[in-house]
């Protein structure tokens, strides 16, 4: 079954990948951002966690501003906080820039809490709208892990990351070490009075006209003059493809799409020709690949979930008496609990798999799988309905001598037969026991009656 299952599925599925790649492209290339003079300000909108979206978001932002010779970039930023690999990737593009950014803690009402601490403070030029805060950096550890230890250890490689960045920019050295070792907090005005931030400003054309005129240093040495007043404004949203990669980049979408992806192939393994589910099958599966290639993960995890979707799988084709199932959902499980342990975060929300989301699709796939292979086994166990083997156990009676080899009458047709037990007489009621290509084997049937239609 297998072999012209994937004779008839392989090409279908081929062309429906190609499709998705093409649709993928269409949608990347949308990824450039808009036409601007040389000498504009350049806005970049940071709303919402930090993690491997936003990261790239700011990156090809940054990187777009200085293809285009920019005044500057300002990143309006609002933030809970995030991933602390994403944090650093953000700081370290921040650091490296070839044009001066500009960090706006906004709307009122935002925050630039946690990782957006960092961001800010690594910024050349830090500003808040009133009715802001920022602060509260304490780094937390994703699974909720309660080693002093290790708490310690992210707690101080976090304060002295904060401080030395601190010190580079000339803000508050101290203030930033206290929101990561005190969690601190601060307003927009006493972050401004404190000298933790550097303007605070109402709108975006307040603050452009309060940083025109400043001198700021980029990394490369040189001293830049920023002429932001009156300059070209020009919003760098994020695209498309950021927010398909936004929505995608969650764990537990990342493993609900492999499980209904592997749940769909099996479908269409046990039902060849449905197509669709196949389709659909290994679409979500590389939608869920290419959601773990944009967030932090475990390879131990991901080979776990993997074995366990294999496993429940096989439980269709091979009899294991639920051993492969049951093996397959604790192995799902397993891994799904594992696949985003120990990313490190600073607050914000948990970067990990629901635990009631792993234990309801280990249960339910295991209750699927294990239906489905009861019913295979039970169609296994049950008499053949058509084809050769429907002819063994049948009555034919004898029309010719059987020594060993004669003619038996069968359904209307002669038939040739072979006798396993001794010579047949005509007119003997026969068993048959096995059929070889034309041939039948036969053997007496227990009770001599005449069986079978005559001619």
């Amino acid at each position: 079954m297998l072999p012209v299952f994937a004779q008839k599925l392989v090409p279908r599925l081929a062309r429906s990948a190609g499709l998705l790649l093409l649709a993928l492209s269409a949608v990347v290339s949308g990824c450039a951002g808009p036409a601007a003079p040389p000498g504009a300000v350049h806005v970049l909108t940071a709303d919402g966690n930090v993690g491997p979206v936003m990261a790239r978001y700011i990156d090809r932002g940054i990187d777009h501003a200085e293809d285009e010779r920019a005044a500057a970039v300002v990143i309006e930023l609002d933030t809970p906080g995030g991933l602390s690999t994403s944090m650093d990737d953000i700081v370290k593009r921040i650091l490296a820039a070839r044009v001066p950014v500009v960090t706006y803690v906004w709307p009122p009402g935002g925050q630039a809490a946690s990782a957006g601490t960092f961001i800010v403070m690594a910024s050349h030029v830090a500003a808040m709208s009133p009715g802001t805060s920022i602060g509260a950096a304490t780094p937390v550890s994703v699974t909720g892990a309660n080693d002093e230890t290790l708490r310690d250890k992210a707690t101080n490689d976090a304060a002295a990351r904060i401080r030395d960045i601190a010190i580079l920019r000339g803000r508050n050295a101290d203030w930033a070490e206290a929101a990561v070792r005190q969690a601190a907090s601060a307003s927009s005005d006493e972050a401004l009075r404190i000298g933790v931030v550097d303007v605070v400003a109402a709108s975006l054309e307040q603050l452009l006209a309060q940083v025109d005129g400043r001198e700021v240093t980029l990394q490369d040495g040189r001293t830049v003059t920023l002429a932001t007043a009156g300059a070209p404004v020009v919003r760098n949203g994020i695209s498309l493809a950021e927010r398909a990669l936004d929505l995608l980049a969650d764990p537990n979408i990342a493993l609900l799409l492999l499980s209904l992806g592997t749940l769909a192939l099996a479908y269409e393994i046990f039902n060849p020709g449905a197509i669709f589910p196949g389709v659909f099958g290994i679409i979500a599966i590389i939608l869920g690949f290419f959601a773990l290639s944009v967030i932090p993960f475990n390879w131990a995890g991901l080979a776990l979930v993997l074995v366990g979707l294999a496993l429940l799988v096989l439980e269709g084709f091979i009899t294991s008496h639920g051993v492969l199932g049951i093996g397959g959902a604790i192995s799902l499980a397993l891994g799904a609990l594992f696949l985003t342990g120990g990313n490190p975060r600073f607050a914000g929300p948990d970067i990990e798999v629901n635990r009631w989301l792993v234990y309801g699709l280990a249960a339910g796939l295991g209750v699927f799988f294990a239906f489905v292979a009861t019913n295979v086994v039970r169609a296994r166990r049950q008499p053949a309905l058509m084809g050769p083997e429907t002819m063994v156990g049948r009555t034919a009676v004898a029309r010719s001598p059987l020594n060993p080899s004669g003619f038996v009458f069968l359904d209307g047709e002669y038939w040739q037969a072979e006798a396993e037990d001794g010579e047949v007489q005509p007119g003997e009621v026969v068993v048959v026991t096995a059929r070889e290509g034309l041939r039948l084997r036969v053997r007496k049937a227990a009770l001599q009656q005449e069986g079978g239609s005559r001619p």
